[in-house]
């Protein structure tokens, strides 16, 4: 008899999806002085799990349920099963546990199996795709997107006499998941999972948690989804559970009736602040300035501030003040640049679905010998790190900037918009100041890439053996001749930029 093949898989976080039921009766009879105190401890427990007071990654967010199945939804990804079973206990310690019961739960763990990827699993193997390196990542240690709306939904797969799922060949699985994948990527940038394995951890095989900001994109998803074979031949579902995200410190308003979020709320959420919330796999290094300045891909924030006072000394563009800046997500392909735009096309007209979207752009090389580069700009950090897992699935992508793994440095300029009378001059320019750079101490490559769209639009990338060699480059008379020369055919300053 024939032994079908299992896929490997590859397990990251365990994910709790704590339901809990409010007891009403209880809680309007009870003394305002017990409500304020149930009041105070439930957002000091909910925000002590949102910030990770408790491990060292992990993500955690608060939801009111809506419908009869539960009221209110802690969502909890940790390292370790201890991590969950220490912050359920740490909430059953709470004045506001008092009112509650739990409605529901399911407990499953994120994974990521051969089926996305071969050489991943493989020890002899080079696993040489950059992005699907990112992209695997995210899958184990995901963000809890900073959505409105959630629906989760626990499945698994049928084994039935008509359909059974385990008795296919694995090539068959991977094809079917292939292209039920397909249906997802059309919904970029508006809707985003986390997938979760569940088989033997709970009552289903998986655990599937759908975030947006618009319910009905969720709902025009699986709707499509129904249709593929994947799911029509071979699903069977749990029942669906539907909730919207609200701050910690709304909960006072939330147990009174009122709307939630509430104008002004923060801890996080999309529409309460333009500030960056912290992410577990990147910082706040910078990714640009003026002519070419830039910070450090992957160095501190305390870099960061240093070299801008360097530059601001120097009577350099450093960039807008903190507030007005940008997030940027900047990856270089090898990809045919036509081929790539298709694609990059497609996500971003699902991007354009959001306010905190700026662009999304191809930038072309000038040469055969340079990649291409995809930028996405946001006006948040964790807009720009979502935009980052579904980018990372481009074709041939070789490198995202900011995770750089050799000993060099990096500085990119961004929004060189260039006045048309002047494009020429523009890049007659950059060839005299490449002649200069090829005979510096340090200086590897500078590359000049172009907006496939708008030819006046242009981009800067260089790689320098170490950020001294870069800033005896911005120290030099020929920057600053640049920096002159720049005032006169740009139509704006070049802007200051954050790599997410």
């Amino acid at each position: 008899m024939e032994r079908r093949q299992p896929p490997q898989t590859e397990e990251g976080w365990y994910v709790l999806h704590d339901f809990r039921s409010i007891d009403w009766d209880a809680w309007r009879d009870a003394p305002q002085r017990r409500r304020e105190r149930a009041i105070e401890e439930g957002i000091d427990y909910l925000t002590a799990a949102e910030s990770v007071a408790d491990a060292d990654e992990g993500g955690s967010a608060t939801y009111s349920v809506l419908g009869h199945k539960a009221d209110l939804l802690f969502l909890h990804l940790r390292p370790t099963l201890e991590h969950l079973d220490t912050l359920e206990r740490r909430f059953e310690g709470t004045a506001l546990a008092e009112f509650t019961e739990r409605a529901d739960s399911y407990l499953s763990v994120t994974e990521v199996s051969g089926y996305m990827s071969q050489d991943f699993f493989d020890d002899d193997a080079e696993m040489e795709d950059a992005g699907m390196k990112r992209y695997i990542e995210s899958r184990l240690k995901p963000d809890i997107p900073d959505a409105d709306f959630l629906s989760f939904y626990p499945m698994s797969k049928r084994r039935g006499p008509d359909h059974n799922w385990y008795e296919l060949p694995f090539d068959e699985r991977a094809d079917y998941l292939a292209n039920h994948g397909e249906i997802g990527k059309g919904y970029a940038g508006r809707v985003t999972q986390i997938i979760s394995g569940s088989l033997g951890l709970d009552d289903f095989e998986w655990g599937i948690t759908l975030f947006g900001d618009d319910p009905t994109d969720v709902k025009e998803l699986l709707y499509e989804m129904r249709f593929d074979p994947s799911s029509s031949r071979f699903a069977e579902f749990g029942r669906f559970l539907s909730a919207r995200r609200f701050p910690p410190e709304n909960l006072g308003a939330y147990l009174d009736g009122e709307p939630v979020p509430q104008e002004g709320g923060s801890g996080g959420h999309p529409h309460a602040s333009g500030e960056s919330g912290g992410h577990p796999h990147g910082g706040d290094s910078s990714g640009g300035g003026h002519h070419g300045s830039g910070g450090p891909h992957g160095d501190d924030g305390d870099d960061e501030t240093d070299i801008r006072s360097e530059l601001a000394d120097m009577d350099v563009y450093a960039g807008q003040p903190h507030g007005e800046d940008v997030h940027a997500v900047v990856l270089y392909s090898a990809a045919d640049t036509d081929e790539l735009f298709e694609e990059v096309d497609g996500l971003r007209q699902n991007f354009d679905h959001y306010d905190t979207h700026v662009k999304t752009a191809v930038y072309g090389p000038r040469d055969d010998d340079s990649e291409a580069a995809v930028v996405s700009l946001w006006e948040t950090e964790r807009a720009a790190n979502t935009a980052a897992g579904f980018l990372a699935d481009l074709p041939d992508v070789v490198r995202q900037a900011g995770d750089d793994d050799d000993d060099s440095w990096g500085t990119m300029g961004m929004f060189y918009t260039v006045k048309p009378d002047h494009r020429e001059d523009f890049t007659d320019t950059f060839d005299d100041a490449g002649a200069l750079l090829a005979d510096m101490d340090g200086h590897r490559k500078t590359d000049l890439l172009i907006n496939r769209e708008d030819e006046n639009d242009m981009f800067i990338a260089s790689r320098w053996d170490s950020r001294e060699d870069a800033m005896q480059f911005f120290r030099s008379d020929a920057f600053s001749e640049a920096v002159e020369f720049g005032r006169d055919v740009l139509e704006d300053r070049p802007r200051h930029v954050f790599l997410a």
